[in-house]
């Protein structure tokens, strides 16, 4: 991809970022001049797309307590004051998957913890770092991806279901929470996309009919500017 810069000096973060859409949305952020931080659970992978992208990455499982605190310090010392944090990992609790009789009360704990739980962790522990930007007048953003899974009931998708429609409500309540300090809060479903997530709860599916996590990633990003004040003032980024 081409790099455009047209945001230059932005400073992001991503969860999730070393395969679907989190590795789409790390790539198109860096290729378009923003610092970002990402975040995956395996080192060879942070690595290597780390070295690809030039982001900064942090190995860490956001499904885990003692990893957040980590997180957002290496966050805070590789990026500094955060402007948009995207909590993008995933998990879809019992692969295959299955119906919430035939759940394990661990796998949806699993699910929770991860798409639930771990993301209010991270924000909890950058909420700081957001509110100094906010304060700055760049504005901070954290971005929450959901599902239509979320809203609809599908057999078989209960534990993830579950987790991202409190992920959701979650996000609706502290969107009007944070609203003295500055700090919008979204939750975006970016559709049924051809990623490894999806192919591991659907192996079957035809990847022609899903939408590339290409183009979920330039759509939320989108999404993004046009909840930043400095939206047509970049420049404000590098220099605030």
């Amino acid at each position: 991809m081409q790099t455009i810069d047209d945001l230059q000096g932005l400073r992001v973060a991503v969860t999730g970022g070393t395969s679907g859409l989190g590795l789409a949305l790390v790539r198109q952020l860096t290729a378009r001049g923003a610092c970002a931080a990402f975040v995956a659970r395996t080192t060879a992978n942070v690595e290597r797309i780390a070295g690809e992208t030039g982001a900064h990455g942090i190995v860490g499982d956001v499904g885990k307590k003692e990893d957040i605190y980590a997180i957002a310090l290496q966050v805070a010392a590789s990026i500094g004051p955060l402007d948009v944090l995207i909590n993008n990992a995933s998990s879809l609790g019992p692969v295959p998957l299955a119906l919430l009789a035939d759940t394990d009360c661990e796998e949806l704990e699993s699910a929770l913890a991860v798409n639930l739980v771990g993301a209010f962790r991270l924000t909890k522990a950058l909420f700081g770092a957001l509110a100094a930007s906010a304060r700055a007048g760049r504005g901070a953003v954290v971005i929450n991806i959901s599902s239509d899974a979320a809203v609809n009931a599908y057999p078989g998708w209960g534990a993830y279901g579950a987790s991202k429609a409190a992920l959701a409500h979650l996000t609706a309540i502290w969107d009007a929470e944070a609203k003295p300090d500055g700090i919008r809060f979204l939750a975006l479903d970016p559709g049924d996309m051809d990623t490894p997530l999806h192919a591991l709860a659907l192996p079957d599916a035809d990847p022609s009919i899903l939408k590339a996590p290409e183009l979920a990633a330039a759509e939320i990003i989108e999404k993004m500017l046009d909840a930043l004040p400095v939206r047509n003032a970049p420049t404000t980024w590098a220099h605030a």
